[in-house]
């Protein structure tokens, strides 16, 4: 009977394969679209590097069959093995009753096309920042570029580097800089170490731990990128579940989501060169920080999926 009971826990706990080869689920696609099922049905949250539950599926069955998200539409009606298969419905399973991001139940994401080690003690990369830094930071006389040439960029700074992501971006997008990344979190920092050598830039970029600018004494930037935490209480509230499987100290801003954003701003003419800047994600919070700010020609900045979460102040605004 304990045999018989230890069974059926084990039937219901992973999810198995049926009647592969049989006409059920066969190909990439096919997985895709029974993900997708699922995670509608379970009312998935998506901002994790995916917006929607069919880039959400497709990720997940790319990385269960170690193909890079580029590749799938090559594949999409490839058969998938039994073993395969199974893997990719253990994770479709995982993803709905763990409601953990996915990135977290593979330990990746991708950001520009590069892969990065992410686990729990790190937020999910999905920051606009790096689209911005290849968008706005181009070369001499490009339309709307903020910084004319990236190879006269000697010295970048990022605040709250969390993985590492932004700053190992921002090394490959300013080609002569040394980069410092500085975040309070051991554990953040160990995670951005692992992605700082697995990109081979170990020389470049050096990690700091500390409260923000407290680490660097009287070093100056001509750069200085970050994305801190900026979720307002009402907001850390009403975070849904994927979001609270990630540190809170990576989202909580304080009661109007502005207390790291005022620090930053306060602090930042003390680290920038003459002709440097800052470029700041703040998420929705465009209108709070106009009000707080109205003294300030802040420049906000869009991507492909955001319009003004992003702002831009020269050193020379800051006054």
């Amino acid at each position: 009977m304990a045999r018989a009971s230890k069974k059926a826990a084990r039937s219901r706990a992973a999810p198995k394969l049926a009647k592969v080869g049989r006409g059920e689920l066969l190909t990439l696609i096919d997985f895709v679209r029974y993900g997708v099922s699922r995670f509608i049905e379970a009312r998935l949250a998506f901002a994790h590097g995916t917006t929607d539950p069919v880039a959400e599926a497709a990720f997940l069955v790319c990385e269960a069959l170690h193909l890079h998200p580029e590749q799938f539409e090559v594949f999409a009606n490839a058969r998938v093995t039994a073993a395969e298969g199974n893997t990719v419905l253990d994770l479709i399973h995982k993803r709905v009753t763990t409601r953990k991001p996915a990135a977290y139940l593979v330990n990746k994401i991708y950001m520009r096309g590069l892969p990065f080690y992410v686990d729990e003690r790190v937020i999910v990369p999905r920051s606009f920042i790096g689209e911005l830094l290849e968008s706005h930071f181009g070369g001499e006389g490009e339309a709307g570029s903020l910084i004319d040439d990236p190879t006269a960029v000697e010295r970048v700074l990022d605040l709250c580097t969390g993985s590492g992501c932004l700053a190992i971006l921002a090394a490959h997008h300013f080609p002569n800089a040394a980069v410092d990344a500085i975040d309070i979190s051991k554990g953040a920092l160990e995670v951005a170490a692992r992605n700082v050598g697995e990109h081979g830039l170990d020389e470049r970029i050096s990690l700091h731990r500390g409260d923000l600018f407290a680490p660097l004494g009287e070093a100056r930037y001509d750069l200085i990128i970050t994305n801190p935490p900026y979720v307002d209480a009402e907001g850390m509230a009403a975070l849904p579940p994927e979001c609270r499987a990630e540190p809170k100290l990576a989202f909580d801003g304080g009661a109007d989501g502005l207390d790291v954003v005022r620090r930053i701003l306060r602090d930042a003419p003390d680290h920038l060169t003459p002709g440097g800047g800052l470029i700041c994600e703040i998420g929705r919070g465009r209108e709070l920080v106009d009000e707080a700010f109205p003294e300030l020609p802040l420049l906000w900045l869009d991507t492909e999926e955001s319009a003004g979460e992003v702002f831009w102040i020269a050193a020379a605004d800051l006054g």
